[in-house]
């Protein structure tokens, strides 16, 4: 999901042109990006899973979504390298904390340096582990319930819809979970036939959980076109 800036992965940025694209990151984007954010983004780079990477202009408008709420408890699943969960732990108070749940730590080791040198390493309790078991265990626990302001998931398709629903659960009313890549490239509005095999699975998925959050009464919705596509949910 990174733009394609020097020695960058190609955008998913799903704009007219790529022109477009790297204008509103110049212009808008990277003059706010905090320096440690733009120092995560530069070592997320050279990965070679770098377009795992949540997208910069789908960032900036996160961090505005936990400013709005004044977000203090927070869920991420899927955290990578740490892009988000560093914007995150920016964005809260300093006594806010954020449950964050990936299955590979060492890819959450190449930024944590980054984070640690940032001062907001405290906020955050990295989990590793597949998620819906943890989910499953903080719901034991009944304090959880409708406590979380905030959570953002950017983790294995296959699964979106089995998180939607802890999730429903353990935000407060009011409180707002991010889903990425819902557009998937784009593939969601092409024939299968002209969508690459790789991406198929993943396109299907996609349409699934876009239609399944659409009809939810539980959630107010918007789908909004930055980096490859983010569903922001609201709880009702």
């Amino acid at each position: 999901m990174e733009p394609r800036v020097k020695n960058v992965s190609p955008s998913k940025g799903l704009l007219q042109s790529e022109e477009l694209y790297q204008y509103i990151l110049e212009s808008s984007v990277y003059p706010r990006e905090p320096g440690p954010l733009k120092e995560l983004r530069d070592v997320t780079a050279s990965h070679p899973r770098a377009m795992m990477g949540t997208a910069p202009d789908a960032g900036q408008l996160m961090a505005m979504l936990l400013k709005l709420l004044n977000a203090k408890k927070t869920i991420e699943v899927g955290v990578f390298t740490g892009y988000s969960l560093l914007l995150t732990a920016l964005s809260i108070p300093d006594d806010g904390k954020i449950i964050a749940i990936d299955v590979n730590r060492e890819a959450y080791e190449i930024g944590l340096p980054i984070i640690q040198k940032a001062g907001v390493e405290h906020k955050i309790d990295f989990i590793e582990s597949q998620a819906l078991p943890v989910l499953d265990k903080l719901l034991e626990d009944h304090e959880n319930e409708g406590s979380f302001d905030f959570a953002f998931v950017d983790a294995d398709k296959v699964n979106y819809l089995n998180y939607h629903e802890r999730l429903m659960k353990l935000l407060k009313v009011g409180g707002v979970v991010v889903y990425d890549n819902t557009l998937w490239g784009g593939s969601v509005a092409l024939p299968e036939k002209s969508v690459a095999e790789d991406m198929k699975q993943g396109r299907q998925l996609t349409i699934e959980l876009n239609k399944s959050l659409a009809a939810d009464p539980r959630v107010q919705i918007s789908q909004a076109s930055v980096g490859d596509g983010i569903t922001i949910c609201r709880r009702m």
